[in-house]
């Protein structure tokens, strides 16, 4: 059987975490690889949960839209993790959208595979759980963001996370920062503007760099 996904990966994704090498090599028959292109859609909100997809190289934005065109990122899913998980495991349709953010490699397997793995290694279960508990928790984390924290203070959590673009995470326009800190494009201008007035941040070749990491952990911490 060719191996459409390494062993290797399945081996550092925590569902699969404790199945032996021959276990994996079964379940590895049963994913299928794509290719995206960046600005491209992988799942439409409100479409059937199909398939559960992996990242294998770039960078996904899940993300929910309003009636009127706003958008509201709630995950950027890098290497290694993965994404509609919910409607996979509940049978309901995706809960939210997913684009490519950059070239992106996925590897999948279709709900019906999934159901058939978990059939064959039932204790495979506990490891779900405790993929779905981190991602409830990162969705508690951006509420408490939301809800309780100045702009300022959001902006200054998404700097410290991709300013530097360091590994495979991606270089952010003020739109997608937008997005993630729940504000509008030029709120996140003006708050870049007084952030480098105040010499936290500078523009080096075109990128943000951080100048004043402590400071910007002071924001973060800091409550309105």
């Amino acid at each position: 059987m060719t191996l459409t996904v390494p062993v290797e990966f399945l081996q550092a994704s925590p569902y699969f975490a404790d199945m032996n090498v021959s276990e994996l090599d079964s379940v590895a028959g049963l994913f299928f690889e794509k290719k995206i292109d960046k600005g491209d859609t992988i799942v439409w909100e409100g479409n059937p949960g199909e398939a559960l997809y992996f990242v294998a190289s770039g960078a996904v934005k899940c993300f929910k839209t309003s009636e009127e065109g706003k958008e509201q990122i709630l995950q950027i899913v890098l290497p290694g993790n993965s994404f509609n998980d919910v409607a996979v495991f509940d049978g309901g349709p995706s809960p939210t959208s997913a684009e490519a953010m950059s070239l992106v490699g996925l590897y999948g397997i279709t709900k019906r595979d999934m159901e058939k793995v978990i059939t064959d290694h039932p204790w495979l279960l506990h490891n779900i759980v405790q993929v779905l508990s981190a991602k409830v928790r990162h969705l508690l984390d951006l509420v408490e963001d939301l809800s309780f924290r100045h702009v300022i203070s959001r902006i200054a959590r998404i700097l410290l996370e991709y300013a530097d673009g360091a590994g495979p995470k991606p270089k952010l326009t003020q739109q997608e920062m937008a997005a993630l800190a729940g504000t509008a494009r030029e709120v996140v201008g003006r708050s870049l503007k007084t952030m480098q007035e105040d010499g936290l941040v500078r523009m080096e070749r075109n990128r943000l760099v951080i100048s004043n990491k402590d400071e910007l952990v002071r924001l973060v911490n800091s409550h309105p």
